[in-house]
């Protein structure tokens, strides 16, 4: 890694497809430094790895990008939010988050669909207490977790080619079979 002088280093990195070389300081996050380049789809709303609202694929994993030094993901490549989808071709989870009311500051948003994409690339068919410990670790002060969970199962079944009604269309989106193991809560990470 050159030193540009001073405290600063260049770090390299291919960042939604496209190969860039960044300059950040050496306590710089990761969430930091991509939303200084325009990567708004990184939230940070915890400075510390664990709001799980700056989640990025970084080599394939999901990681936190505000839990982890910049330089740390030098030579990496870095996928966001963004490469899912765009706003006229939403990706099916993006799309499930939509219909299903799932958005509501939208804030958290990013790395939930983030999370819930990676759940469905290594589960297909989750169950709900699946989908909930997948997200347990995403805070979301709006949404009660709720409607999340329902976007991340009708996700599924619209990725696995089932015909789903979402919940604006007139049908509301049932949990069960799936739901039958659910619990109270996000499975783990609110108060109630």
């Amino acid at each position: 890694m050159p030193n540009t002088g001073g405290t600063s280093v260049d770090i390299e990195l291919t960042i939604n497809g496209e190969r860039t070389t960044v300059e950040a300081g050496p306590a710089d996050d990761l969430a930091t430094v991509l939303r200084q380049h325009g990567y708004i789809g990184v939230k940070c709303g915890c400075d510390g790895g664990t709001c799980g609202a700056s989640k990025v694929f970084l080599d394939g994993e999901v990681r936190m990008a505000c839990g982890m030094a910049a330089a740390d993901a030098d030579g990496s490549e870095i996928q966001t939010v963004a490469t899912l989808g765009t706003q006229d071709d939403l990706h099916p989870v993006q799309q499930a988050f939509v219909d299903n009311f799932a958005v509501q500051c939208g804030f958290c948003t990013p790395g939930m669909v983030i999370q819930a994409v990676a759940l469905l690339d290594s589960n297909p068919d989750p169950t709900e207490r699946e989908v909930r410990e997948a997200l347990s670790d995403n805070v979301c002060r709006c949404t009660g977790y709720q409607k999340p969970v329902e976007a991340v199962l009708d996700a599924a079944g619209r990725m696995q080619g089932e015909q789903s009604m979402a919940a604006d269309g007139g049908q509301p989106t049932s949990l069960s079979p799936r739901g039958a193991d659910s619990t109270d809560c996000c499975g783990g990470g609110c108060d109630g």
